[in-house]
């Protein structure tokens, strides 16, 4: 329920601010109900898992069982909801349509969609003021779809909005590169939904240039050798900014999520086949169009590729900080993830796919009660699961119940990607055969207690 900020009785009666109806902000709902508090989702979308829906045609590396909440489970259990197979592999869409939205109609006037949030903050008290902060509620602003502006009092808020909205650039040094915003109409920052005529159209015969090294760069390569296989004249380079090695394809059948392993194998056959060709050690610097209007990638060191028509950006994403400029938060000078959360998630240290359990002590700030979760907590880092959000909002929950003791204690397994090194390294092309071996196995342990001593190389 939405308290008027000039009506507040009491903040413990206060509902809880939930922002985003993805799968995390929808599952941290059901984690706060089921401990008997009022939460109040908002979705900047015009339905739930918005972010989601806009890779619909995306299937996921993780099968339904370990993509459903435990505590939604039960949410959703008295409306007749049928669970879907837990060994099948659901598409973006299906997530969405199957599992999110009936997630939000069960949470019913919980959610409000087309609630855009534009501004966090302590209650008559801007980022600078001490006095009597921690008592005063929290002020959610919103913006609603007609432009109308309202403030909306919560006793915390738990910021599940994700990184989806903001694409991190092709630039080697974070930054757009040269000619890159120029070049906007012939470059996408999304893997392309090749079923769709139109998308297809755009690719078909074409030369385009894939620039990113993870899981959505796997997927982008393997749609266009399939359309190579049917349109000829298709091809993808595949621009890296290290050498191809034992590691670059992931964990393949290693990884102990089969479906992640088989995208990397995919990708590597899609060069080995001819229909991708590799640019290695290429730190773009620069775009410029040929006199025919193509593209053209140059590097740093002075290398200019052949051009391209299409150009894919797949280099990660960044959280949006913005609206959260009036509270105090604890983040990471790299990852711009939360301070104690960080040393577990580095890529500069490790690119395993396992990060140990997790919750409210990683996820603290000095603003207490408000929290990021999810992809955002992550900040710039990747190789998030949606097994690791429901654990930390499961915690978070328990936390603001004053439960710590059940905030501390979780149990949970997360599946090994196979392969592990220093991805600050990775970006050195002669690192590039550094794989293997630091990944500990799967280890459960106590949240806020830290890595276990059986883990090792940093991992």
């Amino acid at each position: 329920m939405a308290v008027p900020t000039n009506d507040v009785p009491t903040t413990d009666q206060l509902p809880v601010a939930v922002i985003g109806a993805g799968p995390i902000g929808l599952a941290a709902a059901a984690h706060l109900i089921e401990r008997g508090i009022e939460p109040l989702v908002l979705e900047a979308g015009p339905s739930a898992g918005t972010a989601v829906r806009n890779w619909s045609h995306v299937r996921l590396f993780s099968t339904w069982g370990e993509v459903i909440d435990p505590a939604a489970e039960k949410l959703l259990a008295p409306t007749g909801w049928v669970r879907p197979d837990a060994s099948a592999y659901p598409t973006g869409g299906n997530w969405a349509d199957q599992y999110l939205q009936p997630l939000a109609d069960a949470l019913g006037d919980k959610v409000r969609f087309d609630a855009q949030v534009t501004g966090v903050a302590r209650a008559g008290r801007d980022r600078i003021v001490d006095s009597g902060r921690d008592e005063q509620p929290f002020t959610v602003h919103i913006t609603t779809a007609d432009g109308a502006e309202e403030r909306i009092a919560a006793r915390a808020v738990i910021d599940a909005s994700g990184t989806w909205s903001v694409p991190s650039p092709i630039g080697a040094d974070g930054l757009p590169a040269l000619g890159e915003k120029a070049a906007t109409d012939r470059i996408s920052y999304r893997v392309p939904d090749l079923t769709d005529p139109f998308v297809r159209a755009r690719y078909a015969g074409k030369r385009t240039a894939v620039v990113g090294s993870g899981a959505s760069a796997f997927t982008a390569l393997a749609y266009l050798a399939d359309l190579a296989r049917a349109e000829d004249g298709t091809h993808a380079v595949w621009i890296l900014r290290r050498g191809i090695g034992a590691s670059t394809y992931g964990g393949g059948e290693a990884d102990q999520l089969p479906a992640r392993g088989a995208l990397g194998l995919r990708a590597k056959a899609a060069v080995e086949a001819g229909h991708a060709s590799a640019a290695t050690g290429f730190r773009t610097e620069a775009i410029e169009r040929d006199t025919d209007g193509r593209l053209v990638l140059v590097a740093e060191d002075g290398r200019r590729l052949d051009p391209v028509d299409e150009i894919i950006a797949l280099t990660g994403f960044r959280p949006d900080l913005a609206f959260l400029t009036e509270v105090r938060l604890g983040l990471d000078e790299r990852l711009q993830a939360p301070t104690a959360l960080a040393p577990l998630i580095d890529p500069n240290v490790h690119s395993c796919g396992t990060v140990y359990p997790h919750g409210v002590n990683e996820l603290s700030h000095p603003e207490q009660g408000v929290y990021l979760v999810g992809m955002k907590s992550y900040g710039r880092a990747p190789t998030f699961l949606a097994m690791t959000g429901y654990e930390q909002v499961r915690s978070i929950a328990a936390a603001i119940a004053g439960d710590q003791d059940a905030a501390e204690r979780v149990e949970l397994t997360l599946p090994e990607t196979g392969v592990c090194g220093g991805a600050g390294l990775f970006d050195e092309p002669e690192n590039a055969e550094q794989s293997g071996g630091c990944c500990a196995a799967p280890t459960t342990l106590q949240i806020g207690i830290g890595v276990p001593a059986t883990a090792s190389g940093g991992c």
